[in-house]
């Protein structure tokens, strides 16, 4: 009986202590595309709206007030569109409340969307699209949806009846997308007034713009899918703005003079549908202007102010009217030397800068109506983190939040409250009610637990060091191996992007580490990050250092990186690595190339190999033209360094990249052929500038296959 008794008790706690040890991760669980990827890397997600200023929470078959009241019922709105013979909708997820003094709801429908009052029990509005439709516009003051169809604009009424905008679109000509590659902060072409009788839209000529072959292997004979892409110092499309009448079904263009060699950017209405303003850049980007435009007439009425810079100006945020006052608006720029907010009057007259300091503005979220007052996220509490902020006219700050972490807002109608969803290096997710008038009084909604907590977690930290100026502070990352052993000695991997306009590390959860990070610290490696010189949110001069010779600046600091990696006992100076993907695949293959010595294996994805193969915009912003700066073109250019490699590099690319087009890889192929030099080539055909779905889990699973191979 005591051998039975100690026997149990030592099972029992054998079980015990088994039941305590962390599980390891698989990749899938990591890397998104992953089949347990959502189920154990993103934490719980809880999905909230407003209703105007009533915070509504948001499920698949229910809508609920904050207190639990239900508003409505998936069946309940399903019974509603079944009684008027319309098509059903599958969840409430994705529901919206266009009315803010209306219970109208809209749903996702079949191939469009319904609005349906929930009180009256009636069905106020649906529209279904064809299947090819793209850009979708709803605008719900006037009811009207506006959509794209083979480049072509087209708008339907409320009663269904479809209106042509254009007949001739094509590759050549497009209408109401997006333009100029998505640059200058354009992510859509079209643009309603705040009437809704008047539509503005782009209008792009690419018709001179060099084709290039894409190639769609998947036909039985394969078939050319042509793109057209202007590269650095080519020939560039012209782009006009049109403006379309609802009423009488015309459209008149904007007469902004010839549009070869001008960008047209960040389109903004005024408040009573009478004037467009818009920013124009000249094609070295070193100019910008803010014009005014007749919306009736489409003749030029005013050039508000001018904004120069040596280098380049890059406008990224149209002009806001305040809600409270037509004849005054916000403009977001960096004139002096960081990204704040400056308050104008429609003379254009400055009247105020409403933001100041060494910090920068990241997202302008909104405005309180009521205490006249914008909000705001900035890195003004610590370069690392993303704040919530409210400024008055009088240039008054206040911090909304706690002073810590990383937060997205979303901002209710009046802009009275806002839902804080945020996140910090040891808080997994939060969501807040917080109160815009009063500092300090928040609800808290909800804590979403770390998807995490039955897993070893490699250690993370970061600091700084300094830049190669020996000046400037840099933040990097490090994350430890798994069951670390400081006595031991470990090949450590930098894995790198370092280009504009992104960073590797913030103070979100776990200090923004991706999954392949902890998942070759699994594996036993030491694994690094540092946000170089060019990278954003640290001000004009941060990011111009690189000006005109992409690459350069960024590796020294990179390798400063290293040094500080090399001064770690527990890394293995003989073995280290580098991975990035697009930029950082142009920095894995630079550093590979003009650091030989230091990296004895590098990955590179989706690589720029030379920038006079890169699209107008980014690249002339950065490097002007090849015809005026051939050094500075020269001495980045990877194909002039294909002697120069001496350590293991795998260069992979998606055969249908359009946005590092496969020239830039295939030309670095033959560079080395003919340099005698021996990189390594992997492809994933019908994949565009990023891998998605399970292709992703097979690239990540090739490049630690990589580096195992030969770098462990």
């Amino acid at each position: 009986m005591k051998r039975l008794f100690f026997f149990a008790i030592g099972l029992s706690m054998v079980i015990s202590i088994m039941a305590q040890e962390k599980n390891l991760f698989t990749i899938d669980d990591l890397i998104p595309g992953g089949r347990t990827y959502y189920q154990h890397s993103v934490p719980e997600q809880v999905y909230y709206g407003w209703w105007g200023d009533v915070l509504v929470k948001l499920d698949i078959e229910v809508v609920t007030r904050q207190n639990g009241e239900i508003l409505f019922t998936l069946d309940e709105i399903n019974a509603i569109l079944d009684a008027e013979g319309k098509r059903k909708a599958s969840y409430l997820l994705t529901a919206q409340f266009p009315y803010p003094d209306r219970p109208v709801v809209s749903v996702n429908a079949g191939r469009g969307c319904a609005l349906v009052d929930w009180v009256a029990k009636s069905v106020v509005q649906t529209w279904e699209l064809p299947a090819n439709a793209e850009n979708e516009s709803f605008d719900p003051t006037s009811g009207y949806v506006a959509y794209t169809v083979n480049h072509n604009l087209k708008v339907m009424k409320p009663d269904g009846r479809e209106v042509t905008v254009s007949k001739d679109g094509c590759l050549d000509l497009v209408y109401g997308e997006s333009v100029h590659r998505n640059e200058f902060g354009i992510d859509h072409g079209i643009f309603w007034s705040p009437s809704g009788k008047l539509l503005a839209f782009y209008r792009m000529d690419q018709s001179m713009v060099t084709t290039y072959p894409q190639v769609d292997i998947s036909a039985r004979c394969a078939e050319l899918v042509p793109d057209k892409y202007p590269m650095a110092g080519e020939t560039s499309h012209k782009v006009t703005v049109g403006v379309f009448d609802m009423a009488t079904e015309r459209t008149i263009y904007l007469d902004a003079g010839d549009p070869t060699n001008r960008y047209f950017t960040n389109i903004a209405w005024s408040p009573d549908d009478q004037f467009i303003y818009m920013i124009e850049l000249n094609r070295d980007q070193n100019h910008a202007q803010l014009v005014r435009y007749n919306a009736q007439t489409g003749k030029k009425d005013a050039v508000l102010f001018d904004e120069k810079n040596d280098k380049y100006v890059e406008p990224m945020h149209p002009i806001q009217f305040l809600p409270w006052d037509s004849n005054k608006f916000i403009y977001m720029t960096r004139k002096d030397g960081f990204l704040h907010i400056y308050l104008y009057d429609t003379t254009g007259r400055e009247l105020k800068q409403l933001t100041t300091g060494a910090y920068e503005v990241i997202n302008l979220v909104g405005f309180n109506t009521k205490s006249k007052t914008i909000i705001y996220t900035s890195n003004e509490a610590n370069l690392l983190q993303q704040n919530c902020y409210s400024v008055d006219m009088k240039g008054k700050r206040t911090l909304l939040d706690e002073g810590t972490g990383w937060h997205n807002l979303n901002l209710s109608k009046s802009g009275t409250y806002l839902i804080d969803t945020w996140s910090a290096s040891n808080v997994c997710r939060k969501y807040d009610l917080r109160s815009t008038d009063k500092r300090g009084q928040v609800t808290h909604l909800h804590e979403s637990a770390d998807s995490w907590q039955n897993y070893k977690v490699p250690e993370i930290k970061v600091g700084t060091i300094k830049a190669a100026d020996g000046v400037t502070d840099l933040y990097y990352r490090l994350v430890l191996p798994t069951d670390f052993d400081a006595s031991k000695k470990y090949p450590a991997i930098v894995y790198v992007y370092g280009g504009p306009h992104a960073h590797e590390v913030d103070a979100s959860f776990r200090w923004g580490v991706n999954g392949w990070d902890i998942w070759m610290a699994q594996k036993g490696y030491v694994m690094f990050s540092i946000d170089n010189r060019g990278s954003e949110h640290r001000g004009l001069a941060f990011e111009q250092a690189t000006f005109r010779q992409l690459g350069v600046e960024e590796m020294k600091d990179q390798i400063k990186g290293v040094e500080f990696l090399k001064s770690l006992p527990y890394v293995d100076a003989n073995r280290l690595g580098v991975h990035g993907w697009s930029f950082g695949g142009f920095m894995t293959t630079s550093l590979m190339t003009t650091y030989p010595d230091v990296f004895k294996v590098g990955v590179a994805g989706g690589p720029v190999i030379d920038w006079k193969y890169y699209e107008v915009m980014y690249g002339e912003r950065y490097m002007d033209t090849p015809q005026s700066n051939p050094e500075g073109y020269k001495n980045t250019s990877l194909l002039n360094k294909a002697d120069k490699l001496k350590g293991r590099l795998l260069i992979i690319y998606g055969g249908n990249d359009d946005t590092c087009v496969p020239q830039h890889t295939l030309s670095f192929i033959r560079a080395c052929i003919n340099a005698d030099t021996y990189p390594d080539l992997f492809t994933y055909p019908g994949d565009g500038h990023n891998m998605r779905g399970s292709d992703r889990i097979h690239l990540h699973n090739k490049i630690t296959q990589y580096f195992e191979d030969y770098l462990k």
